[in-house]
């Protein structure tokens, strides 16, 4: 067989490149002159090389009939490599691999993904979850997959606006009928980093504040505006023609957090009885189980939804969690219903999803994630290995690498100058980055600092939150002026800075279902200090002086139980080994900068569950 190959336009100025795969002994299309084998070749490697698009290889039966075609990323091709696979346009696209000639053959299956979530990085972000699916996305189209992402177009007024500039209207609304009327959604797209980034735009995601709530609070009408996401959701892959065809109905959605999980249940319950996502299948991720969008329990009149499927959604409070005598503690639960509706759960690491089948982690859904447990995983989350990078980050003083430390020592100077700490380079400097929240244990740093400060060490922290914790670090600063700086609200580059100039990084959070800081501290040589729950526990792995012949391993503390002498125990411990054995910290440094947490290897993970959820029917009541 031999590959040759046309070009066609497509649309949004980007070209789609189509190869037919013919027999020899077929020949050329009627018309079409015949060219020799040297001119055959020397066209498909052009057409190789230039990339772009999709390929669409011919599969033909004896008589010459078209039985099947396959869309294959070009880039997966190479000059030895014929494509041979039967593949329906279902949004699964298999490709068969013939390598040279030998019966052996590679099977690699693609999809078509849509990440439905509340954030995406860099349009909207307030932690974890904004990165996750700003990051993830673009991996998962690089590894060949067609991938669209889907979230609100937020527009607060505000410089943040901005990242909305490149993306255009698609002319093409829908109309959504929940909460007693029909109203009309329109669709934003743009084409970045080969993935398309789709935007849900209405006038209840228009308002000053993040996309959650404002100075006074959660906005009242949560359920309501992502209630409208879901069911966009469900009808983009439907409607919007981008980069020439839709998605169609043979979908992954993937569903993250409490805001997406109506998704999983209006494919049950509104689409696949009709003969509509007959084949989709959905995963929910869980980024954090602690949110779980419950609401009065009038709430399911208003989702559209059948009357028979409100069991799926049902919460009863327990008697102590009831207001009063005559509170039946009836709700609705978002979380619930994706719980029981996804056909594979997910979680963020690989500790967050055994500690939410416990009564302590599982926030009252402890049991039906136990009764799921089959279909539950973990995965632990990726950083973006481009924008934190030592050797290149343009936000540091001095950029670094594991084969070269002198960097940092330059970047800690640095910091200590900007924060108008005492420059002194061999005190141990500590950093928190984080939410000032009592999730992230920042009542124990309060209660501890008054001893730690009595020793010969600084700290800094960076964050925003709870009132009364920054009305604290206020007061520290204050109270240790020579030791303590406090910076209230996030800023970019100077979580770069905190991250590069510290030499520990503390993390005392009562859970985490994956966390990113303290990766982001191991790739800069910063050790992390943190509690022994959900990801920090699964990532950072406990300090061993004498194991590896005396060489130790290990890339920081976990420490367990979460107290205030716990905390300072292991705290005192890293202090002392910074202070007395250097080379023992050079290897904590070097080991953790070596250590390998890009979203290359967490998406080969995430394509194996995947291929485990179309294993399996979708969820039918």
């Amino acid at each position: 067989m031999r590959l040759g190959s046309f070009c066609i336009s497509g649309t949004g100025g980007r070209c789609v490149a189509v190869r037919s795969s013919r027999g020899k002994e077929a020949g050329e299309f009627p018309g079409e002159p015949r060219r020799n084998d040297a001119e055959l070749a020397a066209e498909e490697e052009k057409s190789r090389r230039s990339g772009g698009g999709l390929v669409i290889g011919e599969e033909r039966d004896e008589t010459g009939s078209l039985v099947g075609l396959s869309f294959v990323p070009p880039s997966s091709y190479d000059s030895d490599e014929i494509i041979s696979s039967e593949v329906k346009l279902s949004g699964r696209m298999q490709e068969v691999i013939d390598a040279g000639g030998t019966e052996e053959k590679k099977i690699k299956v693609v999809y078509n993904i849509v990440f439905v979530t509340a954030e995406a990085a860099p349009y909207s972000k307030t932690g974890g979850l904004g990165d996750v699916c700003g990051s993830l996305p673009i991996v998962l189209a690089a590894r060949g997959h067609r991938v669209m992402v889907f979230s609100p177009r937020y527009l607060s007024g505000t410089a943040a606006d901005k990242n909305f500039a490149d993306a255009v209207d698609l002319e093409c609304n829908a109309k959504i009928n929940c909460f007693g009327g029909a109203h009309e959604v329109a669709f934003f797209h743009e084409y970045r980093k080969g993935v398309d980034w789709v935007f849900v735009d209405h006038p209840s995601f228009h308002r000053p504040g993040n996309p959650y709530g404002d100075s006074y609070g959660a906005y009242g009408d949560n359920q309501f505006r992502f209630t409208l996401l879901c069911y966009a959701a469900c009808e983009a892959p439907l409607v919007l023609p981008l980069g020439g065809f839709t998605y169609g109905e043979n979908c992954l959605f993937l569903v993250n957090d409490w805001h997406a999980s109506l998704v999983p249940v209006l494919l049950a319950a509104k689409y696949r009885p009709y003969g509509v996502y007959k084949d989709a299948r959905s995963v929910l991720v869980i980024h954090n189980l602690a949110h779980q969008g419950v609401e009065a329990a009038i709430t399911y009149q208003n989702l559209g939804l059948p009357t028979k499927w409100y069991g799926a959604l049902e919460w009863v409070f327990p008697n102590w969690a009831r207001t009063h005598a005559l509170d039946t503690g009836e709700a609705v639960n978002f979380l619930k219903g994706a719980i029981v509706t996804a056909d594979r759960i997910l979680t963020v690491s690989q500790g967050y999803s055994w500690e939410i089948t416990t009564i302590e982690g599982g926030y009252g859904l402890h049991e039906l994630l136990s009764s799921r447990k089959y279909v539950l995983n973990g995965i632990t989350n990726g950083i973006d290995t481009v924008e934190w990078d030592p050797t290149k980050d343009e936000y540091i003083a001095s950029p670094y690498s594991v084969t070269d430390l002198s960097g940092k020592a330059r970047c800690k100077i640095a910091l200590q100058k900007e924060l108008g700490l005492p420059v002194l380079p061999d005190c141990p400097l500590i950093g928190f980055i984080g939410r000032l929240s009592y999730q992230k244990g920042i009542d124990l740093i309060c209660s501890a600092m008054a001893e730690l400060m009595a020793d010969d060490v600084q700290f800094v922290m960076l964050g925003s939150g709870d009132q009364r914790y920054e009305d604290w670090m206020k007061a520290a600063e204050s109270t240790y002026k020579e030791k303590f700086r406090g910076w209230v609200g996030f800023n970019v580059p100077i979580s770069h800075r905190i991250t590069a100039g510290c030499d520990i990084l503390l993390m005392p959070s009562r859970f985490e279902p994956c966390g990113l800081n303290q990766l982001y501290a191991m790739r800069y040589g910063t050790v992390p200090v943190v509690h022994a729950t959900g990801g920090l526990r699964d990532t950072v792995e406990n300090f061993k002086p004498f194991a590896q012949q005396g060489h130790g391993e290990g890339t920081g503390w976990a420490f367990s139980p979460l107290t205030k002498e716990s905390m300072l125990e292991a705290l005192g411990t890293a202090i002392r080994t910074y202070r007395e054995d250097k080379d023992s910290w050079e290897g904590l440094v070097k080991r953790g900068m070596a250590k390998d947490y890009s979203w290359e290897k967490a998406a080969v993970q995430y394509e194996q569950v995947f291929e485990w959820a179309f294993s399996d029917p979708p969820f039918v009541k």
